[in-house]
């Protein structure tokens, strides 16, 4: 529901005049399948590891990914490795994460089977999004948000006719419910907007560290809501991990000249194509 909405308000603004959305073309549609396919492995491995494991689990793992997609960042998106300070802060990160783990006080095995399938999903999902983001042109933001909850409806739509033909009629559509479906509708959009303009203005590390940053609200609602909740000891290690994610700062993109990253010339930059690519520095035969 989340996702046809996002997409069926997006075309129908756009076909109103109130936004730009690009139209429907078969490159852009290849482009984003796996951004969607991607995507909602990310989403349906997040379920399932909040099926068998506490909210807090799931976010401290999460503060650990940031320490994979710094490195996958220099080989495939082009960044340097990170500076001592933003190391610093990734390596407490790990550590923090390992802490939180020895002292759960709901260590379920299967919620970490489910953990680990998200993490390698997750991971990729940052990566290849980032690259999409950055090598695909588009009219405007929203024809992204356009093509990718276009695939992740009619796929999800699938999965559920497969799997789960009569979810729909045993679900209870009372008012309190359809209200609290219809505003996580709404939220949708909004998310899915302002991911994808995030995405394009930063780098994966640094996107995956901004949306561990925002869980602090998550953890506290969780505190206040439910009792699956971390030990005090865990909660710090929670706590660490956030401070040490606001601390770190981004690594630039790398210079690609002689061959050798990190020497002087060309910087390589990799930018949405509907946007000005910034002037490179260096002299006028290195421009060349």
């Amino acid at each position: 529901m989340q996702f046809f909405s996002s997409w069926v308000v997006v075309k129908l603004c756009g076909l109103c005049g109130l936004i730009t959305v690009d139209a429907l073309t078969w490159d852009k549609l290849r482009a984003f399948f796996f951004v969607s396919a991607a995507f909602l492995a990310c989403v349906f491995a997040n379920i399932k590891t909040l099926q068998y494991a506490n909210v807090e689990t799931f976010i401290v793992f999460r503060a650990s990914t940031p320490l994979l997609i710094s490195f996958a960042d220099y080989v495939f998106l082009g960044r340097e490795l990170p500076g001592c300070r933003s190391a610093c802060c990734l390596l407490v990160l790990c550590g923090a994460a390992v802490a939180y783990v020895l002292s759960d006080s709901h260590f379920v095995v299967p919620g970490y089977v489910w953990v680990g399938v998200w993490y390698l999903v997750f991971c990729f999902d940052q990566l290849y999004i980032k690259h999409v983001v950055d090598t695909t042109p588009v009219e405007s933001n929203w024809g992204r948000v356009f093509y990718t909850n276009l695939w992740a409806s009619i796929v999800s739509a699938g999965l559920v006719l497969a799997t789960e033909p009569h979810a729909l009629q045993h679900m209870r559509w009372e008012a309190t419910n359809v209200a609290a479906l219809t505003v996580s509708c709404a939220l949708s959009v909004g998310i899915s907007y302002f991911a994808f303009l995030c995405r394009a203005a930063v780098s994966a590390t640094c996107f995956t560290i901004i949306g561990n940053a925002c869980k602090v609200i998550t953890v506290l609602v969780n505190i206040l809501i439910w009792d699956k909740h971390a030990t005090p000891a865990g909660l710090v290690c929670l706590s660490i991990c956030l401070v040490v994610a606001a601390l770190y700062q981004q690594a630039p993109l790398r210079s690609t000249s002689g061959g050798s990253p990190g020497g002087s010339g060309t910087a390589y930059t990799p930018v949405p194509l509907d946007q000005k690519e910034p002037a490179a520095t260096g002299s006028a035969d290195e421009h060349k």
